[in-house]
């Protein structure tokens, strides 16, 4: 199923730039899941949960939209990026108001790496071994794809994946992180593995 103009982000982006306020707003819904997944791994790496992820994502928008005129790019690809990059900027004077640090140039290139890698990680992790991505959800940004299955899982089983996918924890880390046991959390993330096929493929028929 082709993705209706409502969806599409590259028609969003085109009449968006023609001065479609309301398109402008639709365009940055569909990356909300995806950078709000991103500010969590990076808040929780970096500032221990003092933030909260929505927050953040809210100023990214805020500075997108504020600075849309100066985008040049045409495709998703090149969109995200530059979503990415305001996020590490945001994320950049969030580290320095907790810090107390002076601007610096290295953490914000430093965060854009992290983000960059993080996102290619969430794209890894979009299929699971012997499963494929339809011509449908492989056109869109993978991450993207993932972010948006990710958030229609059940909070526990959406926990157990960016765990252990994104953060990089241990099936033993992650039992504790979760208060669980070793055991119980295998079995929650098989099952969650399982839904998350679902949702991804409820996705692709989507879009």
């Amino acid at each position: 199923m082709a993705p209706s103009a409502a969806t599409n982000p590259e028609e969003l982006l085109r009449r968006a730039r023609d001065g479609a306020a309301r398109d402008l707003g639709r365009l940055f819904e569909l990356y909300r899941q995806y950078l709000r997944l991103l500010a969590r791994v990076q808040i929780d790496a970096r500032l221990q949960g003092k933030v909260d992820p929505s927050d953040l994502v809210q100023e990214t928008f805020a500075d997108a939209h504020r600075d849309f005129e100066q985008f040049r790019g045409s495709t998703e690809g090149e969109f995200v990026m530059w979503l990415r990059t305001i996020m590490a900027n945001k994320t950049a004077e969030v580290v320095r108001r907790y810090s107390r640090k002076k601007r610096d140039v290295h953490l914000e290139r430093e965060l854009e790496g992290e983000l960059e890698r993080s996102s290619r990680a969430m794209g890894a992790a979009l299929v699971a071994p012997g499963t494929s991505p339809s011509a449908n959800l492989a056109r869109r940004e993978r991450a993207v794809a993932l972010a948006d299955a990710l958030a229609r899982l059940p909070a526990d089983c959406r926990e157990a994946i960016i765990l252990h996918h994104l953060e990089g924890k241990t099936m033993e880390q992650v039992a504790r992180t979760m208060g669980r046991s070793l055991d119980s959390v295998r079995g929650l993330w098989s099952r969650a593995i399982v839904k998350l096929r679902h949702a991804l493929r409820d996705h692709s028929h989507e879009t």
